[in-house]
């Protein structure tokens, strides 16, 4: 049991009824999980208002409530908190409950439209490769040093955070590195947490159904900088437009990285092909299994994080070459009769603008490329001609289909992207709804050393739809299909 006034410490309070002396048990802003003497937060979603439930979390057992707008009717005997921000709350909450574990951890956080996965992923792996325990929370799961967890958003709630990096004190973590999404960073799941660093990789296109306007999406990651203190570093790539605003107000030490324009951590590709790319940083050459030019920069921002947190050079530099590709980011497969295959992410307009680009460079112009690509559903409706555009405009032939399409019609999205297609590439266009569909089609009209990419899902292992996910992996199911094909 934990004392409510300890809890709540450093939190906004506008009012309370009540004591704040009690005992509580657990936090929970889920009416549904909460138990006998749990302190229910109540919390304003973009879908669901948390207020809607007090009663049903006081008739469950809650001793406490914490919300943003006290109710009409108090019920003697519990405590009431009017807080200024609900988000906000939970966050320092939960970090005084479980004994602000960020503080004993080096937590680096990683932001950006591209690369907060890869960055974050091979951060775990080159500082495991080195020799130290180290935490991961990323979108694809959350690691407490060799025990893995799943994970379904960029970046979990605050309780869920929280609670693993107690997790990782228990365990002897050192090192903990994070994805820091948009939508993390405005609903306030990273307050109360004490970052060594952050890292901003880029930004694009992404995300405007939620934030409305880009100047809003660049403005919330920048809180991430903001709120850094003197002792942390704030790392950015000012080959973005955006890196050196990102740094215009933090009090962090200031450090930049670059391909292209001069910065503390530079790095140039000397030679890139499918089986990886050669770079020059710092005056050495390295061998790189990832490749593509957006590769070079997360690999320059991996190198310049571990040198930042105190690792030798040439041992980073070592580790680098080690480091292998992240799942569902540029991961490939080349089938018997020569036909590769490759798997990304991409589910940006810049971000399949790059793997396109990338493609296109380590192509010798005799191969086809044939891409297949949706976008999601109940997500950002403007980037999908753009992504329309590119998919044509740089493939041989592009395959529109069905990525998530959560709770709207596939034809409606495949209708939306299909208007950014230009007359001259509409012979280059098919449209096939079931993305298995698709994905076979592609497999059967690539010939010998044709290149397909199945683009936006990545890692994904599932297809959401109406509320239901299924079973579905773009990897495995390429690789049947060529396989399939090679009989």
């Amino acid at each position: 049991m934990n004392s409510l006034k300890d809890i709540l410490y450093g939190v906004g309070i506008s009012a309370v009824s009540g004591s704040t002396g009690i005992l509580v048990n657990a936090i929970c802003f889920d009416s549904r999980k909460v138990g006998l003497d749990d302190v229910f937060v109540a919390i304003k979603g973009t879908v669901v208002d948390g207020h809607a439930y007090i009663e049903t979390a006081i008739d469950s057992g809650a001793k406490a409530v914490i919300c943003e707008q006290l109710p009409e009717n108090l019920v003697n005997e519990i405590t009431y908190v009017e807080v200024n921000n609900g988000n906000a709350a939970l966050a320092i909450m939960a970090s005084n409950y479980y004994n602000t574990p960020s503080k004993n951890l080096k937590l680096v956080g990683v932001t950006g439209t591209n690369g907060k996965t890869t960055v974050t992923s091979l951060l775990y792996q080159l500082f495991k490769k080195a020799g130290y325990k180290v935490g991961l929370i990323s979108t694809i799961k959350i690691m407490v040093d060799d025990t893995e967890y799943p994970t379904n958003l960029t970046t979990p709630d605050a309780l869920t955070i929280n609670s693993h990096m107690a997790l990782m004190n228990d365990a002897g973590v050192e090192y903990c590195f994070m994805e820091v999404s948009s939508h993390g960073i405005h609903q306030k799941r990273t307050e109360g947490l004490v970052f060594e660093g952050a890292i901003f990789t880029n930004l694009s296109h992404d995300h405007l159904d939620y934030h409305k306007t880009f100047a809003e999406y660049r403005d919330t990651k920048k809180i991430l900088f903001d709120n850094l203190s003197k002792k942390a570093f704030a790392l950015t790539n000012i080959d973005d437009k955006n890196g050196l605003v990102i740094l215009q107000n933090t009090k962090a030490k200031k450090v930049t990285y670059a391909l292209k324009t001069y910065a503390d951590y530079r790095a140039q590709i000397l030679e890139n092909q499918f089986s990886g790319q050669l770079l020059k940083i710092d005056d050495n050459e390295l061998w790189s299994k990832l490749i593509g030019h957006f590769n070079a920069y997360n690999m320059l921002a991996i190198y310049a994080t571990a040198d930042l947190l105190g690792l030798e050079k040439l041992e980073t530099l070592r580790l680098l070459s080690e480091l292998e590709n992240v799942d569902g980011r540029f991961q490939y497969y080349i089938s018997k009769k020569k036909i590769t295959a490759i798997v990304d992410y991409a589910h940006t307009p810049d971000a399949l603008k790059n793997v396109l680009d990338t493609i296109n460079t380590l192509r010798t112009g005799n191969e086809n490329v044939i891409t297949v690509v949706g976008c999601g559903g109940d997500r950002d409706k403007s980037k999908r001609p753009v992504m329309g555009h590119i998919a044509s405009e740089m493939s041989n032939t592009a395959i529109f289909t069905s990525d998530n399409p959560r709770t709207e019609l596939p034809s409606a999205i495949i209708e939306e992207m299909e208007a950014g297609v230009e007359a001259q590439n509409v012979k280059k266009t098919l449209s096939v709804e079931n993305r298995k569909h698709a994905i076979k089609t592609a497999c059967q009209l690539a010939m010998a050393n044709d290149i397909i990419l199945v683009a936006g899902k990545g890692h994904e292992t599932y297809q959401e739809t109406n509320g239901k996910r299924t079973d579905f992996d773009d990897f495995k199911i390429v690789k049947e299909l060529l396989k399939d094909l090679n009989k």
